[in-house]
């Protein structure tokens, strides 16, 4: 069926709150965007007379679409190579959705959205849409098809799958640019005790290549196991220099930046981004470093950081 104008500018409205419903429920701002394009059809598609709430109806078809995705998606990874993290995302990004409380910034953190694939698909939607969005919990079991009580008790059970003892700071572009400064310096001094004096005892180190760049394959738990490992990663040789050139097609440069509400590093060639390393920062230190490396989830962040201003690099090179 052909859209009306009016129809056309109804889902353009609403398209920025499904996107940031559909990337929180799959942590991939690729798949996201598949979603709300699948959504999208699927309003095209409908008789559109009949539906009298049309932002309940595309939620509720949102909903529906993401669950068939992470029903597929945790089959894929099982075969994932090496360790997923999220996509990250760069500040100012749409897709990270409403941030006016810290309930609705810390859902979007690299490290919940991480805790996060410990949920079942249900528990997901019914976290996401209660924390972030504010839906009440007969609303989401009209969108599950489920009773209002059996919603409450997925909800509760979500939160304890979820719930850490960790408090994160919250930081603006300036705070971010500084720990990001604090942070390369100890890494690349040479030194363990800077790196050790910045991370927090049980700090947890994740990179996530995909299969396509090198990573490490397993996690790194212990302020001390990290920082000896980044001290082996930024301490420059020729060989070292000839391997990571070759991967990123050149020279490149560090940046500090805001992905996902936190302080994180990018690594920039030329015009694109090829790493991001989010630090998630708490009152006691950096408790995590999610790496991402994999191209794949890296290419809407590279759109974002070309259009935005980010001013002289922290670091070029070795």
């Amino acid at each position: 069926m052909t859209l009306s104008s009016r129809e056309v500018d109804l889902f353009e409205r609403s398209r920025g709150r499904l996107e940031a419903i559909a990337y929180r429920l799959l942590g991939s701002a690729a798949d996201a965007e598949d979603a709300v394009q699948d959504t999208f059809l699927r309003w095209q598609a409908a008789d559109r007379e009949h539906i009298e709430t049309p932002e309940a109806w595309l939620t509720k078809v949102l909903t529906n679409v993401c669950l068939n995705q992470l029903t597929s998606a945790r089959t894929r990874r099982e075969t994932y190579v090496g360790q997923w993290l999220p996509e990250p995302v760069l500040a100012g990004d749409r897709m990270l959705g409403p941030a006016e409380t810290a309930e609705q910034r810390e859902l979007v953190s690299i490290a919940v959205l991480t805790l996060m694939e410990r949920l079942s698909a249900n528990e997901r939607v019914v976290y996401v849409l209660r924390e972030a969005f504010g839906y009440s919990h007969g609303e989401i079991a009209q969108i599950l098809d489920i009773t209002e009580t059996n919603c409450q008790q997925i909800y509760r059970r979500a939160k304890q799958h979820v719930a850490t003892d960790r408090t994160r700071v919250e930081i603006d572009a300036a705070a971010a640019g500084k720990i990001v400064e604090e942070f390369l310096a100890a890494a690349r001094s040479g030194d363990t005790e800077p790196l050790v004096r910045l991370l927090t005892d049980d700090a947890l180190s994740i990179a996530d290549g995909g299969g396509r760049v090198p990573a490490r394959g397993t996690p790194i738990i212990g302020a001390l196991g990290i920082a000896r490992f980044l001290r082996g990663v930024f301490t420059p040789t020729d060989a070292k220099r000839a391997i990571f050139r070759s991967i990123v097609g050149g020279s490149f440069a560090m940046y500090g930046a805001v992905v996902n509400g936190g302080p994180a590093v990018l690594v920039v060639a030329g015009d694109r981004v090829v790493g991001v390393m989010s630090l998630d920062l708490t009152p006691d230190g950096v408790a995590a470093i999610h790496t991402q490396a994999n191209p794949d989830k890296l290419e809407r962040i590279t759109r974002h950081w070309a259009a935005s201003e980010h001013g002289e690099p922290l670091a070029t090179d070795w």
